[in-house]
C-alpha cells in the first residue's frame, strides 16, 4: 500500500513526507512517497496534494507535470483513491481561484477562491498561526479531534464552497473562514497538518485510516 504525495515544485515537502512516514509508522504501515511522476500516482492506494504560495502558480505548477491533472482526474475525481488536499491543494480543487486574476480550479468541489476580508482592521493577512477549529457535521477525518482544536494556518485566501455541507470545518478570522472541505472521496485542508502537532497528526492518521 502506497500515499503519494506530489511534487509539483510547490514549496518544501519534507515536513509533509516526515509527518505521513510517522503516522504510517504508527499506523497503516502504509508507505509514503513523494514524487513528480504520474505513473507512481496512478499507482498509489492513497494521493496527498500539498502547495504553498499563489494559485495561479500552484496550478502552473501543476500542469507542467507531465499526465498529472489527467492522473489525478481518473483516480481522484472520477475514481475512488482517497485524496487529500492540503492549503493551496485544497483550493485548487475549487472551481476558480480569484488571487489577482481568476485561474480555472480543478472543478472538484464547486466554489470559488477568494480573498480574507475580514471585518476587525486589526486582523493582518496573511492569517498567520494558530486558530480554533468549528467542527461541521460529523467526518471520519476528525475522528478523535474535539472542535476547539488548534490547527496552523498561513494563507490569504480560502476556499468558498457552493453548498455549505461541503464545508467540513471552518474557523472565525473576522469572518468565517473554511477550514477543511470534502465530498466523496476527497476532502482537503486549509490548515496545515503537518505543522499543527496532536490536531494535525491525528487527522493524519484518520486519512490513512479512512475507506470512503
Amino acid at each position: 500500500m502506497t500515499v503519494a504525495i506530489i511534487d509539483y515544485g510547490s514549496g518544501n515537502l519534507r515536513s509533509a513526507e516526515k509527518a505521513f512516514q510517522r503516522m504510517s509508522a504508527e499506523t497503516t504501515g502504509e508507505e509514503i512517497v513523494v514524487s513528480s511522476d504520474a505513473e507512481v500516482v496512478r499507482k498509489a492506494d492513497r494521493i496527498v496534494l500539498p502547495g504553498v504560495g499563489a494559485f495561479a502558480d500552484c496550478r502552473r505548477g501543476l500542469d507542467a507535470a507531465t499526465g498529472m491533472v489527467e492522473v489525478l482526474e481518473e483516480r481522484a475525481h472520477k475514481g475512488s483513491v482517497p485524496f487529500l488536499g492540503v492549503c493551496v491543494g485544497m483550493q485548487l480543487m475549487a472551481t476558480v481561484g480569484r488571487e489577482h486574476r481568476d485561474t480555472d480550479g480543478l472543478c472538484w468541489i464547486a466554489g470559488e477562491v477568494v480573498a480574507l476580508s475580514p471585518n476587525d482592521s486589526e486582523l493582518k493577512i496573511p492569517h498567520m498561526g494558530w486558530n480554533e477549529l468549528t467542527l461541521g457535521d460529523a467526518h471520519p477525518l476528525f475522528e478523535g479531534i474535539e472542535g476547539g482544536a488548534h490547527a496552523y494556518f498561513v494563507h490569504s485566501y480560502h476556499l468558498r464552497p457552493r453548498n455549505p455541507e461541503h464545508r467540513l470545518a471552518h474557523v472565525a478570522y473576522g469572518e468565517l473562514v473554511t477550514a477543511a472541505v470534502g465530498q466523496g472521496n476527497l476532502v482537503g485542508t486549509q490548515f496545515h497538518p503537518e505543522k499543527s502537532q496532536e490536531t494535525g497528526l491525528r487527522l493524519i492518521a484518520n486519512f490513512l485510516n479512512w475507506t470512503p
